[in-house]
């Protein structure tokens, strides 16, 4: 392992009780690995808990990322607070939280989109009463967790957490 490598693994196993392998792939580049914690570092102050939780969830749904399904429902769980129904809701999109329930939205229309919104997508997350500055720290953690999905997705990342259940990916009404 590189030696700039060990100290970040140090510090994401004393935060998370262990060191994912996602982490310890990333660690093969320490670069690569400085970038990924440094964002998730600073984008863990833009928005409340449950709502990056929410959005990592509704991102990696919409990536089909096994491994940051399995991640962020840990973490969501363990850190977060989140029952199973807010994880489930979470992942479809969706919140019992009608503000949070249109950042998940957002988020997820931000990635199946490409980042092309319309102006409606952006009335609507607005509507629920996100300010400008708001929606840009949406599109930050959206494309965090886009990044973080995508290195696992190519990676094919070994499960080092139980996995989770499909979910219907039907928004409820």
């Amino acid at each position: 392992m590189p030696a700039g490598a060990q100290q970040i693994l140090g510090n994401v196993g004393a935060q998370l009780g262990f060191v994912p392998n996602m982490f310890k792939t990333l660690a093969s580049n320490p670069a690569v690995l400085e970038v990924v914690t440094t964002l998730q570092g600073t984008l863990s102050r833009v928005l409340d808990g449950r709502t990056r939780n929410s959005i990592a969830l509704a991102v990696s749904q919409a990536n089909g990322c096994g491994y940051c399904l399995a991640m962020h429902t840990h973490v969501a769980t363990e850190f977060g607070g989140m029952s199973d129904d807010d994880i489930k809701l979470a992942r479809v999109g969706s919140s019992g939280d009608p503000k949070r329930a249109a950042a998940a939205r957002f988020a997820q229309q931000v990635v199946e989109s490409r980042g092309q919104v319309s102006d409606t997508d952006l009335a609507e997350v607005r509507g629920a009463g996100y300010t400008d500055a708001q929606i840009l720290a949406i599109v930050a953690v959206a494309v965090q967790f886009l990044l973080t999905n995508f290195i696992n997705n190519v990676n094919q990342t070994d499960l080092d957490i139980p996995a989770v259940e499909s979910v219907d990916t039907t928004v409820p009404q």
